[in-house]
């Protein structure tokens, strides 16, 4: 059986999952959906895949598992739980995580469901919604060789690049680490914006600058422009989720004894924006109202 010929069942349709399960369905595969929003099916519907009544009957119908959820806990319930992967599975099965969760719960989810017969890829996903909606998002796989080669099709449907990183677990920890550098670049693009606004620099004269220089970043040079720098905070990518990535970030710092000066400095400040601000489930640019709130200045804006 190959994979493109392979049942995938896929849970959760947020901004990241909807337009990879769109993607899979669209370039042919076999697709069944699930999420605790109905409304999040209508697209991958439309683009030829089926919906679950339920965890249990999605499993039933699903050679490969996907998910794409938004924490740890959301990942466990699907493995872990009464109806999950590891209660309704079948030797010969295999569970595709591409959520970003703690690299400890990923390998440890790895080894309960290898004890089952049941084969265990973690996925993280780089670049943004976007990306996805086209289906040239990255993969930071942690898989055995076998397993990449059988998720290859699924990953080449949604994505343009795929990093083996090794065994299980190491893809989302290569996702962490990426995470940790993203989240605290938009931290340091806040603070940037706001200090030259401070200094009577206009934005887009900082904004050509740095991005025409050793100072540019894809977040800043990509994103930003169509997020807080164009006045739109709306959620591409929560900065709840932003926070809860960075955190695992730093806490994988603190549990190796690396050093994790900016990160627990950026962690702060999302922390800040996030219970004094209320801007949690605003997107994670609205970092750049938080630092100009404080700066007591108006959002520059390009």
């Amino acid at each position: 059986m190959t994979a493109a010929r392979e049942r995938i069942g896929f849970v959760g349709l947020g901004n990241m999952g909807g337009p990879m399960a769109t993607n899979l369905a669209a370039k042919g595969h076999p697709v069944t959906v699930l999420d605790r929003v109905p409304e999040r099916a209508a697209k991958p519907v439309a683009a030829g895949a089926a919906v679950a009544a339920d965890l249990a009957s999605l499993i039933a119908a699903s050679d490969i598992v996907v998910t794409m959820l938004p924490d740890t806990p959301d990942v466990e319930g699907v493995v872990l739980g009464p109806d999950g992967v590891l209660a309704r599975g079948r030797p010969g099965m295999l569970h595709l995580d591409t959520s970003t969760i703690a690299p400890d719960a990923s390998r440890a989810m790895a080894a309960r469901l290898a004890r089952r017969g049941i084969r265990f890829v973690d996925a993280g996903v780089g670049r943004s919604p976007a990306h996805a909606e086209r289906g040239e998002s990255l993969f930071m796989v942690g898989a055995e060789p076998d397993d990449l080669e059988r998720v290859r099709p699924l990953l080449e449907a949604m994505g343009t690049k795929i990093v083996h990183a090794g065994p299980p677990g190491s893809g989302i920890a290569l996702k962490i680490v990426n995470n940790y550098v993203a989240m605290c670049l938009c931290q340091l693009n806040a603070e940037a914006f706001t200090l030259a606004a401070k200094l009577g620099l206009p934005a887009r004269t900082l904004f050509d600058t740095v991005t025409s220089s050793l100072s540019s970043n894809d977040h800043l040079k990509l994103y930003w422009p169509t997020k807080a720098l164009g006045g739109d905070i709306e959620p591409g990518f929560a900065l709840d989720l932003a926070y809860k990535d960075l955190s695992i970030g730093v806490a994988a710092a603190d549990a190796v004894a690396a050093p994790a000066h900016v990160g627990h400095a950026a962690h702060a400040a999302m922390a800040r924006a996030r219970t004094e601000l209320g801007l949690g489930r605003r997107d994670v640019t609205a970092l750049l109202y938080a630092a100009a709130e404080e700066a007591g200045i108006a959002p520059p804006r390009l």
